[in-house]
């Protein structure tokens, strides 16, 4: 075992940081921000245990952030007051009762916060300080983490394992000359439950549970692994396992020209900055995985960053790299499989003005899911059209009573406004519930130009609704979206509802026509069949007193009623201004290119 410090960085290299600073003024002004942020810190009270519900977590975050900060500074400055500042935010941290262990997340990110700081600062500190955080560190993280009350994570496949675990492998990595035999355990368990979410990233590097969990499950996960390699020089085939490496390439198609993600899931409406992304890309020698990451980077000030708590680590993932080096990716397609597949086409990388549809299929029995199975988001002319409201913050709904997280059928998550097929750009049948039991494939895509697509089959989503569902959407001639249906009907009559929740303001115009406009910009939603549709607009009102109110957002689309025992198309263009007009064609998915 290296001498501290020896996560993430070890002793000296600090002067390959230094040098890349000097030579790029973008790394210059991310060291900047973070030397100003720890500035900022200096006369802040320590972080007291404020437990919010049934969480500490916030406190945890703001732990990390706040230490990690100070010890990047205290390496790079040689100011011993950023040392000093980190020393009392530890020690106060280790006089907390405890770390909130039945949220165990909590613990996980408060360890790595300690270790990185103990670490960091190791020859900083006063003996009785390295003894007061080094105790805590194994009382309130390592040992709890032994706890079979707590450590459920171990078995997960989802963000709470990557997390936990790279935590807890930080504390033990930091006390390893004192606790041994108890770090290596701690180090060794984490290497082989690991790979539980990990194999969720197979075969094509989806991440199941989005853009918003990727951001935390996968950015942990990539802290571990790094760290893992400093230590060891190997990766014990962690990085080698299906999918892993590939799920960049996921990542950096899930933001749209706009700048916005496809937020499916429990995900924010807004994009940002992820430091891991450069890890993936020194690992794959692709620069052009870095694009939407540049983009963040020289449009928005350094500052804006530092609210991310991992950011010192960009500065270490990054190598140096020059923003003249990272160039827009060649494909403009990209399709993936396993738990929730998602398929992802734009026109263009570097046109600000381009159409940009984003798909999914998948379960909703996946962690963090909502009933979203066929929803889609689409950009064009700058304008985020078709969009999705994302999460609502799990604290609001818990604290009114609602049991947010069960996954049956007639569970009361289903009853929360912004996470059933309702208020999704999906398809409802009879006004029932999307089927959690079932599963959506991807079956086919195309990258061919005249119709860029991608088809999913979603018959088993609306079982007992419907006898056969499929949905393909497609950007035809690289100028509009067309979503087209292709359902079978049962014995009976059956009412569908297609709907698209947008922000733009919406007017009805024709039989079968609805205006979008918003920001000067316009949009044409054109139901080309069947025909004999009711065009409507619902409210996007909080239907309940626990949801979140969902101002300058609107639903539309359109009510149809089919007859029993009957195939039926359902086909809408999204024209932007410049393809009204434009003849829509009138295919069979099963004749569009594979």
């Amino acid at each position: 075992m290296p001498a501290h410090p020896r996560i993430l960085l070890l002793k000296g290299e600090e002067r390959t940081l230094k040098k890349n600073i000097s030579a790029d003024k973008t790394w210059a002004g991310v060291h900047d921000a973070i030397l100003q942020e720890s500035d900022a810190l200096m006369d802040k009270p320590p972080i007291e245990r404020i437990q919010v519900g049934r969480r500490l977590l916030g406190k945890s975050r703001e732990a990390l952030r706040r230490i990690f900060y100070l010890s990047y500074s205290w390496r790079m400055s040689g100011k011993k007051e950023y040392a000093d500042r980190a020393e009392k935010e530890m020690l106060a941290i280790a006089g907390f009762s405890d770390w909130n262990p039945s949220h165990f997340l909590d613990v996980g990110e408060m360890t790595m916060a300690m270790a990185i700081g103990y670490d960091w600062l190791y020859d900083q500190l006063s003996p009785a300080s390295r003894a007061a955080i080094r105790e805590a560190i194994v009382r309130k993280g390592i040992e709890p983490s032994k706890n079979d009350k707590y450590n459920w994570f171990l078995k997960a496949e989802h963000n709470w394992n990557q997390v936990c675990n790279a935590g807890i492998a930080y504390g033990a990595i930091a006390i390893y000359e004192d606790q041994p035999q108890l770090a290596q355990e701690m180090i060794d368990r984490a290497l082989k439950t690991i790979t539980l979410p990990m194999a969720d990233y197979a075969p094509d590097g989806v991440y199941p549970e989005g853009y918003g969990y990727w951001g935390y499950g996968t950015s942990f996960n990539v802290m571990f692994n790094s760290a893992i390699e400093k230590l060891y020089g190997k990766d014990f085939g962690l990085n080698e396992k299906p999918g892993f490496l590939s799920t960049a390439g996921y990542m950096e198609n899930m933001t749209g020209p706009t700048g916005k993600p496809f937020n499916y899931s429990d995900a924010g409406n807004n994009g940002g900055l992820h430091p891991a992304m450069f890890w993936f890309a020194a690992k794959k020698k692709d620069p052009s995985l870095l694009w939407v990451e540049k983009g963040h980077l020289q449009k928005e000030k350094p500052s804006s960053f530092t609210r991310d708590r991992l950011l010192p680590a960009i500065m270490i993932w990054s190598e140096g790299i020059s923003m003249n080096k990272i160039t827009a990716p060649k494909a403009l397609t990209w399709v993936g499989h396993g738990k929730n597949p998602v398929g992802m086409m734009r026109t263009s990388w570097t046109d600000p003005n381009a159409i940009y549809v984003a798909m999914k299929g998948g379960s909703i029995m996946v962690n963090h899911s909502h009933m979203d199975i066929g929803s889609f988001v689409m950009d064009a002319d700058g304008v985020r059209w078709a969009m999705d409201f994302g999460m609502q913050d799990y604290e609001s709904l818990e604290s009114k009573g609602v049991a947010l997280w069960g996954r049956a059928q007639d569970a009361e998550r289903w009853k929360v406004f912004r996470l059933n097929n309702f208020v999704h750009n999906t398809l409802t049948v009879n006004n029932q519930l999307q089927r959690v039991k079932g599963y959506a494939d991807i079956t086919s895509s195309s990258s061919t130009p005249a119709l860029t697509n991608v088809i999913t089959d979603l018959t088993a989503i609306y079982e007992g609704q419907l006898v056969k569902a499929e949905r393909g959407i497609a950007i035809v001639n690289k100028s509009y979206v067309l979503v087209q249906d292709e359902v079978t009907t049962r014995d009976t009559a059956t009412t569908i509802r297609w709907t698209l929740l947008t922000p733009a303001e919406v007017k009805i115009t024709g039989p079968n026509t609805a205006e979008l406009t918003k920001d000067g910009k316009q949009l044409l939603l054109e139901v080309t069949a069947p025909a004999g549709v009711t065009m409507k607009t619902w409210s996007t009102d909080p239907p309940a007193s626990y949801d979140a109110p969902n101002p300058g957002t609107i639903l539309t689309g359109f009510e149809v009623t089919l007859p029993a025992n009957t195939k039926s198309t359902l086909s809408v263009a999204l024209k932007p201004k410049a393809a009204i007009g434009k003849k829509v064609p009138a295919t069979s998915l099963q004749n569009w290119p594979r």
